[in-house]
């Protein structure tokens, strides 16, 4: 394990990140462990290889966190989060952040929960239920300064499920593939209607990655109309 944890340690410090501490290697150390146990009868991930897992869930993960806006970010949602990523290592590397982490599949959700209570982190908190549904309840509406998603829905649709999340002059980062501008150009619908304007395209090399991760970073401009989002599967019916 600590060849692997010192990958995860430089692998940090070549994205620009802080060194992390015993501690944070520790927790690191001990997801793994709960992963690969549980996703013998879950089918949590398809990535089981150890350096696989540092790479492709743990690194790629903490791709955002030398960003300005996150830095400065309190108030962070994780849409679709699966087996914690990127929340929960987003959350270990940033301790005193407030993540929220929300799932449809009940299952994922509580994996997650025995991640959180296995390495006791605090001010962390899952929410089992589809985006459509969360999206219109009053203490998630419009609250969270940074809303992320990574492997979840194209374009036009995940910018339905997120931006309700988001307060005005906070920003979505979605992590996407190469096939971002295509994306792009079929959500322009969307992101006129969600109020939202593109502030960045990023590509960043995962560290001993062939892999050129994307990550595609919006503004919240202006309030969310109560349309949106729309009722739960519409969205993904009938996208924007």
């Amino acid at each position: 394990m600590e060849e692997y944890m010192n990958m995860l340690r430089d692998g940090v410090e070549k994205i620009g990140g802080s060194t992390l501490t015993h501690g944070q290697l520790n927790m690191f150390g001990e997801y793994i462990d709960i992963l690969l146990y549980y996703n013998r009868f879950m089918n949590l991930t398809r990535i089981t290889d150890m350096d696989e897992i540092v790479i492709e869930h743990f690194l790629d993960s903490l791709s955002i966190i030398n960003f300005p806006t996150v830095k400065g970010a309190q108030y962070i949602m994780d849409i679709g989060t699966g087996a914690g990523f990127p929340g929960i290592p987003l959350k270990i590397y940033y301790p005193n952040k407030s993540l929220t982490l929300i799932d449809s599949q009940k299952k994922k959700i509580e994996f997650v929960d025995k991640v959180i209570e296995k390495l006791k982190i605090k001010d962390i908190s899952t929410v089992h239920g589809r985006a459509e549904d969360i999206g219109r309840q009053k203490e998630h509406r419009e609250r969270y300064d940074i809303v992320v998603s990574r492997a979840v829905a194209p374009l036009p649709v995940l910018l339905e499920y997120a931006i309700p999340f988001v307060r005005i002059g906070g920003q979505f980062i979605a992590y996407k593939g190469p096939n971002i501008y295509k994306e792009i150009e079929e959500a322009k619908n969307a992101i006129d209607i969600l109020g939202v304007k593109i502030d960045d395209v990023k590509e960043i090399k995962v560290p001993y990655s062939d892999k050129t991760h994307i990550l595609l970073i919006l503004n919240k401009i202006t309030k969310t109309d109560k349309t949106y989002p729309r009722s739960a599967g519409k969205p993904k019916k009938s996208p924007l």
